[in-house]
């Protein structure tokens, strides 16, 4: 059987280029729907996917040759990869791509935050000039607390090393992380000293609405939440109501659990109250799931995965 891969998303044309040369056929499909996905799916040996397909067990059986599913970024909560991998079927993914694009991006948020930045900008645009009005905060001397310490909640401590500030970071699955820069600690340590919150974790049934009422309610000081992780992490409504009382006073989100699976069809008036809080508010800095979408993102996580399928498939 020829060796086949079916590109359903786009990708930096390298990784096609790459794909080629080790002997692999690629054949692009961006146009195609899920009917004819299906149909079509036992001619492949592998597939690179992005986030508008969800690669279910029913799909799944559909693939019967598949040695591998790969996606162009970091989260795979779009593949049933339990069932995958029981097949025989590798699922990669390329976390180490896009982690400095995220890290940078989570910075350059609070960096805006904290400094008025999106609001004065707007205000010089349209002849305003004001000063007193636009007064920053520093990073220097904040606690900064970051919740998963995997490829992004790692970067993001690298980029906050040339500020003087404190680096606080749990994860659940990794011990001995800490360095001199960095202090490894609990959820207890975290709720009673950081003033910034940045969640770095993967969407998981354990993560959805990680970030709820009863978890802001656990901080003893106002805090700044970010979250360039997966939207439905956190719990709008509570993040909002908690907000409205002055326990979260600022917030930093990439990523919204209103988004569609393809994440690109954001209706504003068709989204929840607690939306229209949000983009209303000043104290608040959204950007559409960008966080790891560089120019050079794009080309590492090509890279990457092309590395990943050739000892895959070797």
């Amino acid at each position: 059987m020829q060796r086949k891969i079916l590109f359903l998303d786009s990708a930096h044309p390298l990784l096609g280029e790459g794909l080629e040369q080790m002997g692999f056929s690629c054949d692009y499909a961006y146009d195609w729907n899920e009917d004819r996905i299906r149909d079509n799916l036992g001619a492949y040996t592998g597939v690179i996917i992005r986030s508008k397909l969800k690669f279910t067990k029913e799909l799944i059986d559909k693939g019967p040759h598949l040695k591998f599913i790969a996606r162009v970024g970091s989260g795979m909560e779009n593949i049933d990869t339990h069932y995958a991998q029981s097949k025989g079927i590798d699922c990669l993914h390329a976390p180490e791509g896009n982690r400095i694009a995220v890290g940078e991006h989570t910075l350059g948020m609070l960096l805006c935050l904290f400094n008025s930045i999106c609001r004065a900008d707007r205000e010089v645009r349209s002849g305003k000039w004001l000063r007193e009005q636009n007064r920053g905060t520093e990073i220097s001397g904040k606690t900064i607390g970051i919740i998963g310490f995997g490829n992004t909640g790692s970067a993001f401590a690298g980029c906050l090393s040339g500020f003087d500030c404190d680096i606080l970071a749990y994860d659940k699955f990794k011990k001995g992380f800490g360095t001199d820069r960095i202090r490894e600690t609990d959820l207890d340590f975290l709720f009673n000293n950081a003033h910034v919150i940045s969640i770095h974790l993967p969407l998981t049934a354990e993560t959805g609405y990680f970030v709820n009422d009863l978890f802001l309610s656990r901080f003893k000081k106002p805090i700044v939440l970010i979250n360039t992780s997966r939207g439905p992490i956190v719990q709008t409504e509570d993040l909002v109501k908690n907000m409205k009382t002055g326990k979260v006073t600022g917030a930093c989100l990439d990523v919204l659990e209103y988004e569609s699976v393809s994440f690109e069809n954001l209706d504003n008036s068709q989204l929840p109250e607690a939306f229209q809080y949000l983009i209303k508010s000043d104290r608040v800095v959204l950007s559409p799931h960008i966080a790891g979408w560089t120019e050079e993102s794009k080309i590492k996580m090509a890279q990457v995965l092309l590395g990943k399928i050739q000892r895959s498939t070797s």
